[in-house]
């Protein structure tokens, strides 16, 4: 492994080089730096163009200008900008702003889109399998800016224009609750009745929570509330029990027992001082504590399915984890409509000079990367939808699928122990790609949400001729795109073992 480790690592740094050297030669001679001073009428003109000749070293050959670039990126010196500002602060602003929202948009996409595959794989050529694959083309065939140009429309003024009242009309009520109970329906699937029983229930509750809403004008008011929560963590428990083993383990029901439960009682401890006193540090602390807990938890009650205990533990104490998180934002949501009545931003990445507290602040940043996100996350998950799909339906038919089943197996285990790791190998490949590809639509999305990320700083150094802001774009998301792809390799090969031979 440590050998086929190094190869890709070689690879990867060849591909960087070679990329590197192309698009610096592409860039300067892709137009004329000093064109617009020499159209200009300063008085100062050749002096100006002087400074920058010396700045941008235009009176070298090419490959003096890509020695000088690689030498001083390689001791961590990005340069100096056409117009003089210092290249190393503008990647560290834009860099944090871009991978913020790629790596977002991407985790969310193969959750998600994981999820569905499976579904729609289980339930083969069924109503809720037609939908989703035609939604996925759908999302596949959209061009991003004009999808980002709708959900500017619709998910940013029209939501904001409504949050004012935060009133449901009864037709909007009906109409909603009818949509979800048909694709909750669809998903259980079963016979017609079963499916027009689950429909009408479904769709009695679903009125009924949406019509308690409209009343209480929660929207505007949100919060989860701590029996909810306990609710919602019981419940987390409770699927994780199932998916991974069943009630019949002993060893991985107390695990999973242990740590909701730890989970519930440290959150009703700890949730006024999170209000009261929240920092970065208190929630990574108390985040590592929670996996900690769930860790030891699995190790001790485990028994025989000490693995799988782990596993199912610390996953509910992640989920947990997640609730509780929504639940403090939720908590602040009334307060920052006080001080910012239309929530949802068209444009940045933050509000400028924005006074307010802590809990303010993030949720400001999470409602101006909500539309970019969902922008490029839809996109990317009909690929991961359509290809776990693909793999699991092959993984079905296999040899080995057939006796699990034919021992007695039940259907939960033989989907999530024996058919779902091996359907995940292929996807392990477009991970890769796929976060280039994301990269590569973040740079028209950052222009249609006017975000000064990686792809304002290329774009802007590209129509300025400008080499050093280019090529730090091409740094940095390059190296990113690389080091995933050298990551889905090496998971390939741990996924695959027989590829690293």
């Amino acid at each position: 492994m440590i050998k086929y480790i190094a190869k890709r690592l070689l690879i990867s740094l060849m591909i960087l080089f070679l990329g590197s050297l192309l698009l610096f030669v592409l860039v300067i001679n892709s137009g004329d730096p000093l064109a617009p001073i020499r159209e200009s009428n300063s008085p100062n003109r050749e002096n100006l163009m002087r400074q920058m000749t010396e700045r941008m070293g235009l009176d070298k050959p090419w490959f003096a200008r890509y020695w000088d670039w690689l030498t001083g990126v390689l001791q961590g010196n990005f340069g100096v900008a056409s117009d003089g500002a210092n290249v190393n602060a503008l990647v560290f602003s834009a860099a944090s702003s871009t991978l913020r929202l790629v790596i977002l948009a991407t985790l969310l996409s193969i959750t998600i889109g994981i999820t569905l595959g499976v579904l729609t794989a289980v339930r083969q050529y069924s109503g809720f399998d037609y939908a989703v694959t035609m939604m996925a083309f759908v999302f596949f065939s959209l061009p991003v800016f004009w999808f980002a140009v709708l959900l500017k429309h619709y998910a940013a003024i029209e939501f904001n224009n409504w949050i004012a009242t935060a009133k449901f009309a009864p037709p909007m009520i009906v109409g909603v609750a009818a949509f979800l109970g048909l694709v909750i329906a669809a998903v259980v699937g079963g016979p017609w009745n079963r499916r027009l029983i689950t429909f009408g229930a479904l769709f009695v509750a679903f009125a009924g929570v949406l019509f308690y809403f409209d009343a209480v004008t929660w929207f505007r008011r949100p919060a989860i509330g701590l029996p909810v929560y306990i609710l919602l963590v019981i419940g987390i428990a409770v699927m994780l029990i199932v998916l991974t083993s069943g009630f019949g383990n002993k060893g991985v029901r107390n695990a999973v027992g242990v740590t909701a439960g730890v989970a519930i009682v440290g959150y009703a401890i700890m949730r006024g001082i999170l209000m009261t006193s929240p920092s970065y540090w208190l929630l990574f602390l108390l985040l590592v504590v929670a996996i900690v807990v769930a860790v030891l938890a699995g190790q001790f009650l485990g028994g025989f399915s000490r693995r799988q205990a782990i596993f199912a533990s610390v996953v509910t104490s992640l989920l947990a984890s997640v609730a509780a998180l929504i639940d403090l934002l939720l908590s602040n949501w009334s307060n920052y409509l006080k001080v910012q009545p239309r929530p949802i931003p068209t444009i940045g990445s933050a509000t400028a000079n924005f006074s307010t507290t802590w809990w303010g602040h993030n949720i400001d940043l999470l409602t101006h990367i909500f539309l970019p996100t969902m922008a490029l996350m839809l996109i990317s998950l009909a690929s991961y939808t359509r290809y776990t799909r693909a793999s699991m339906l092959e993984v079905l038919n296999q040899d080995y699928i057939r006796t699990a089943r034919s021992k007695g197996i039940s259907e939960r285990k033989v989907i999530t122990r024996h058919a779902l790791r091996n359907s995940l190998i292929p996807l392990a490949t477009i991970v890769a790609f796929d976060f280039a590809g994301l990269i590569g639509g973040a740079v028209i999305t950052e222009r249609v949400f006017g975000w000064q990320g990686m792809g304002w700083m290329f774009a802007t150094g590209l129509e300025a001729v400008d080499p050093a802001r280019v090529m730090a774009f091409y740094a940095v998301t390059g190296t990113a795109a690389v080091v995933m792809n050298m990551i889905a390799d090496i998971a390939y090969a741990f996924l695959d073992p027989r590829i690293s031979r």
